[in-house]
């Protein structure tokens, strides 16, 4: 693991004029930048916990958003931009490119995007040793059970779950488990050239890339998990992949947008998710300015 601060790594890809742009923030601030945001004629800012600060560089152009996914993916753009599918781009230490611009469709799926409008470059930080704290109240005899993280947008559930899924491999405070990863947005374990860049422990198997409902049967076939985890439960499809692997025996780690319980029964995914009684732990996490918060809750 690159042992440069994380977000000297994330910014490493930008053109020299923005990164020389960004000293006048200062570097502690900069120590808790979580997205350097580049949009075509205005300033690029930095979103801090505060909220998002504009940099001294100049306006962002067309060159600049090139240049940055050239230096991020070695290749020129034209090559990077036909790679696109998904919006965007897992660079090495786990930080992510997401793109914006004028998509190229055939067949009803994005090919490329001809021209690029903006890009969000994501802090990819590891904080390791917050999950030991509540594996106690995610066990019944020992045992770890299924567990839902909740959370609104931004507040760390991605974070939480990564160590999460560490703990329970690695066996801290709790025997080692074997944890299969559904990575479809590649930010749990960011596979960078098959290793994973961020630490989701010594007994985990990933797959990166593939729809969460896919990822989650493929490691249910293949690998035997004792644990199986996926990130952002969106859709019906795993909301259905989830129930079935809870069926087969094995106990389920996941994420939710939502600030509570209630808020999750309003939505249809989700009160079939209940109603199944896959969780048995819910970790809420509250975010109130800079200061965060995780209590758990024991569902019936």
């Amino acid at each position: 693991m690159d042992k440069q601060a994380p977000w000297r790594q994330a910014a490493a890809p930008l053109p020299r004029p923005l990164l020389d742009g960004l000293a006048g923030l200062g570097e502690r601030r900069l120590e808790g930048a979580e997205e350097f945001r580049l949009r075509r004629g205005f300033s690029m800012t930095v979103l801090l916990p505060e909220g998002e600060a504009e940099t001294r560089g100049p306006f962002v152009t067309e060159d600049h958003l090139r240049q940055t996914l050239e230096n991020a993916t070695q290749a020129s753009a034209h090559t990077a931009l036909d790679k696109v599918r998904k919006g965007f781009v897992t660079l090495r230490g786990g930080h992510r490119i997401g793109l914006c611009g004028t998509a190229v469709c055939r067949d009803g799926e994005i090919v490329t995007l001809r021209e690029l409008s903006s890009l969000n470059i994501r802090v990819a930080r590891q904080i390791r040793g917050q999950a030991v704290p509540l594996l106690p109240e995610l066990t019944e005899e020992g045992r770890f059970v299924s567990t839902l993280i909740l959370a609104p947008p931004g507040a760390g559930k991605t974070t939480l779950l990564r160590d999460l899924i560490r703990a329970l491999s690695d066996g801290e405070g709790i025997a080692p488990h074997r944890v299969g990863v559904a990575d479809e947005r590649g930010e749990i374990a960011a596979l960078w050239r098959g290793e994973p860049q961020l630490d989701v422990g010594r007994h985990t198997d990933v797959m990166d890339g593939c729809p969460k409902a896919e990822g989650l049967s493929i490691l249910l076939r293949g690998m035997n998990p004792q644990v199986l985890a996926a990130d952002e439960i969106t859709d019906p499809e795993d909301v259905r992949s989830i129930i079935r692997a809870a069926g087969c025996g094995v106990e389920l780690i996941g994420t939710a947008h939502g600030a509570s319980i209630k808020a999750l029964q309003q939505r249809p995914v989700y009160r079939a998710l209940l109603r199944a009684h896959v969780f048995r732990r819910l970790l809420i996490i509250e975010r109130v300015s800079c200061t965060r918060s995780v209590r758990v809750e024991v569902l019936s």
